[in-house]
């Protein structure tokens, strides 16, 4: 045998057995924990959705979920850390309009949002609800508007960071009312919800579900939510839009993605267990009770949302002319 035939069957054989650790690796999968890594501080809509679902995931996929938080910078330091990991599954990155926003308007992230991520699902969105501190003057948004007129620069607005969905969601609501108000970024919405609480900030645009607690005690005041029409949990709760400000809707989703590269047959079995535990009657009427719309789409078809998404929230934040970097 020539060496020239040589190395072309060892080149053969190589590959074959390349291929072969790869199948092996996919059918396996997983084979050790499964990281989510949260960009954000603890308690707020990732974190809370990752917790919820975690056990039910660790119990199809037979291996532990370890919740990891990582806030800082925005969410950066986490989608990086994502953005960096094997391309194997085992790190996944718990995603909101924040992500594609901060791709759209930030011009120095280590990352490319469309580039450097594999989508795997969407799972649930929500109005964003529209929170006071119930000592602050205005017990309804037209009170607020009037307020906010009338005291320009005196409100002070908690978000979970520059260029994150509550910081152009506020400022999107400024404009159109005609509002100048300060804004005070935290490191998760988590956090701007318990600035909220202290009166450190008078108005956080946050999800319902991981404030119902508060609200519903009266420790905060849920004035109304951004949603297209009233819902089914709380109908006495009026949308933004029907209390003076038309058209005005924003709403937050909560996701997964994992490292570019990842074998379409890892994120489909992931997204196929996503949809098993949505499904799941206790965890799907938790959900909903939390005023949730459970979504749980395609990788392919949360890719479109994402693009969708991207040039939504791009196009408002370069409208308002929100500077970043």
């Amino acid at each position: 045998m020539s060496a020239r035939v040589r190395n072309i069957s060892a080149f053969i054989a190589l590959a074959s057995c390349l291929w072969a650790s790869l199948a092996c690796g996919q059918e396996s999968y997983p084979n050790r924990p499964v990281r989510v890594i949260v960009p954000f501080a603890p308690g707020g809509g990732s974190d809370v959705l990752s917790r919820q679902l975690g056990p039910h995931l660790s119990e199809r996929l037979k291996q532990p979920i370890v919740v990891d938080n990582r806030p800082a910078s925005g969410g950066i330091l986490g989608a990086d850390i994502v953005a960096r990991a094997a391309p194997d599954g085992h790190t996944l990155l718990a995603i909101t309009p924040t992500f594609v926003i901060g791709g759209m308007l930030r011009t120095s992230l280590p990352y490319d949002v469309f580039k450097d991520f594999a989508p795997v699902t969407l799972v649930i969105s929500t109005p964003f609800g529209m929170l006071l501190h119930p000592s602050f003057p205005a017990k309804s948004v037209k009170e607020f508007i009037a307020y906010g007129r009338a005291n320009p620069g005196k409100v002070n607005y908690g978000t979970s960071g520059a260029a994150s969905s509550p910081h152009l969601t506020t400022e999107l609501f400024g404009s159109l009312t005609g509002i100048s108000m300060t804004h005070v970024p935290y490191k998760g919405i988590a956090l701007a919800n318990t600035a909220l609480l202290g009166n450190e900030v008078q108005l956080v645009f946050s999800n319902m579900f991981s404030t119902m607690g508060h609200w519903k005690a009266g420790r905060l005041r849920l004035v109304a939510h951004a949603g297209a029409k009233r819902r089914e949990g709380i109908p006495e709760v009026p949308t933004i839009a029907e209390s003076g400000v038309p058209g005005f809707e924003a709403s937050n989703w909560y996701a997964y993605v994992a490292p570019a590269r990842t074998p379409r047959a890892v994120t489909q079995r992931l997204y196929k267990e996503f949809v098993a535990v949505a499904q799941i009657p206790e965890v799907r009427q938790a959900l909903v009770a939390q005023l949730n719309d459970v979504v749980v789409n395609t990788p392919e078809e949360f890719a479109k949302v994402l693009k969708i998404e991207a040039d939504k929230w791009g196009g408002i934040g370069r409208k308002l002319g929100v500077k970043l970097d």
